[in-house]
């Protein structure tokens, strides 16, 4: 019978003399990306490889951003003319019935009475002109 535990003691301090001992290990603090990284989710390597796709995502992700901003802006300005076209609209109406009501027989006689001329009463005449007179 061999002694097992005492095989195992000797192979430990046979690989431990063969790694080279280090100085002081740095600790990697524990969060998500760390973890992600050494642990084997994702490889340094395959990050770099991954970096083109996401500078491409993230290029992406900018002019959604900025389209969206641009129909933003685009949508105020529609409802600032609309309310412009409406206001004009209105403006519009308002002169027309004035204009209307202005030039009605009535307002027609008042103006020109105040300018001292007075309204015919009688009919106009018709003038005829045979061809021996022309």
């Amino acid at each position: 019978m061999s002694n097992q535990f005492k095989n195992e003691i000797v192979e430990d301090k046979v690989e431990q003399e063969i790694q080279p001992e280090s100085k002081e290990k740095v600790e990697i603090p524990k969060n998500f990306f760390t973890m992600m990284f050494t642990e084997g989710v994702i490889s340094k390597e395959a990050a770099t490889d991954m970096l083109p796709f996401i500078i491409y995502v993230a290029f992406l992700a900018m002019i959604y951003i900025s389209n969206q901003h641009f129909a933003e802006n685009n949508v105020r300005n529609i409802d600032k003319l609309n309310k412009e076209v409406k206001e004009l609209s209105w403006d519009f109406k308002t002169i027309k019935a004035d204009l209307m009501l202005k030039s009605t027989q009535t307002e027609v006689a008042k103006q020109v009475d105040t300018l001292g001329l007075k309204e015919p009463i009688e009919p106009p005449k018709k003038i005829v002109i045979t061809e021996d007179e022309f």
